[in-house]
């Protein structure tokens, strides 16, 4: 078992769990979707970036991109979220969350592909 491999899919799927719990729920509804889990999706999506940086396959780049992508969208959201909260007069409006949980959407799409890619290159490896 190659222990760096098992670290890589870890954070790749952490990331993909995370944002997912972050995702789920009322689009609109702030009460549904938690800061915390939000600010961990980011962090293990930042970490799951840097771990990919030392693989030179062109699935390695596809893998890469995917994660930039995500690390986009999440960086977005949470910079929309603390404008909202802590900047807008109107506060955490159903409008404004959506928009977050709309972002977060984009990142789980791409982390998705990313955790397929995972996925067939893991099948597409012989012993």
């Amino acid at each position: 078992m190659n222990l760096e491999k098992v670290i890589f899919g870890f954070f790749i799927l952490l990331a993909a769990t995370l944002n997912f719990g972050f995702f789920v729920g009322e689009i609109d509804n702030p009460a549904h979707h938690d800061i915390y889990e939000l600010f961990a999706a980011l962090v293990v999506s930042l970490i799951a970036t840097v771990l990919k940086f030392g693989d030179r396959t062109q699935i390695g780049a596809v893998h890469l991109s995917t994660s930039l992508v995500a690390d986009l969208q999440l960086i977005a959201a949470a910079m929309m979220w603390g404008y909202a909260a802590h900047i807008s007069g109107a506060g955490l409006t159903p409008e404004a969350t959506a928009s977050v949980v709309s972002l977060s959407g984009g990142a789980l799409l791409a982390n998705l592909v990313s955790v397929t890619i995972l996925i067939a290159e893991t099948i597409m490896q012989r012993r």
